[in-house]
C-alpha cells in the first residue's frame, strides 16, 4: 500500500486539499485577513467541517489581544484536559507562558460542592484569584463561559480574551451569543458546534503565526 507517512507532508497535503475544496465549492469566498485564514483552515483541518467558513467568528481585536497577552507571559486556562493536551506547550513555554486546567483539582471539586456549582465554574473562580494575564480557552462548558463573563462584569476577573467554542445543546449556543455581545475580545463558533479539539486548534493557529 502506498500512502504518505511523513507527518509534515500529510499536514501540507491536507491544507492544499482544503484550499482546493474551498475554490471548488466557494469560489467567491474571501478571508478577512491572513491570520483569519490560518485559524479557519486549521479548524477545518481539525474537524473536516467546512461550515467553519461561516460559523467561526473572530472579534476585531481578538487575535491582537491574544498575541499581546501571550507575549507578556499570560496563562491559558482550559475547561478540559483534552483541550490542554492539544495545545502546543513547547511554543507556550518558549514565550514564558503557563497553561492550566483546574477542573479536576481537589480544590475545584471542594468549591463546586460547597457552592452547588459546576466544577468548570469553580475553576474559573479559582483562576480569577491567581495573578497575571489570563486567556480562557473553553471548548466544552457553557457554564464556564457564563462564569467568566459574570466575573468580568462584576470586576472580579480580568481577562485578555476568550476562545469560546463550547459544543453541545444546553447553553452552548446561547453562551456564545452572549459573549458576542460583550466587549471581551473573542473567538467563537456560532451554534452548537465546537469542542476541545477546536479550541486547541484555534490557539495553535495563533501560536504558529507568532
Amino acid at each position: 500500500m502506498q500512502y504518505i507517512k511523513n507527518p509534515m507532508m500529510i499536514e501540507e497535503k491536507s491544507f492544499e486539499m482544503i484550499q482546493e475544496i474551498i475554490d471548488d465549492t466557494r469560489p467567491n469566498y474571501e478571508f478577512k485577513s491572513k491570520v483569519e485564514e490560518k485559524i479557519i483552515k486549521r479548524c477545518i483541518h481539525t474537524t473536516a467541517d467546512f461550515e467553519y467558513l461561516d460559523i467561526l467568528k473572530i472579534s476585531e481585536s481578538a487575535v491582537d489581544s491574544i498575541v499581546e497577552a501571550l507575549k507578556n507571559n499570560a496563562t491559558i486556562y482550559t475547561d478540559t484536559n483534552m483541550a490542554l493536551s492539544g495545545i502546543n506547550k513547547k511554543r507556550l513555554e518558549d514565550l514564558g507562558c503557563k497553561y492550566k486546567c483546574l477542573v479536576a483539582d481537589e480544590e475545584t471539586a471542594k468549591l463546586a460542592k460547597e457552592k452547588f456549582i459546576t466544577r468548570s465554574m469553580a475553576a474559573v473562580e479559582i483562576a480569577a484569584k491567581e495573578p497575571g494575564r489570563k486567556i480562557f480557552v473553553l471548548g466544552n462548558a457553557p457554564t464556564a463561559l457564563y462564569k467568566v463573563m459574570e466575573m468580568k462584569n462584576s470586576g472580579e476577573l480580568e481577562v485578555d480574551a476568550i476562545v469560546g467554542v463550547p459544543v453541545g445543546f444546553v447553553g452552548a449556543e446561547e453562551s456564545k451569543d452572549e459573549l458576542e455581545n460583550t466587549n471581551i475580545p473573542y473567538i467563537i463558533s456560532k451554534g452548537r458546534k465546537g469542542g476541545s479539539n477546536l479550541a486547541a486548534a484555534i490557539v495553535n493557529a495563533i501560536l504558529y503565526t507568532m
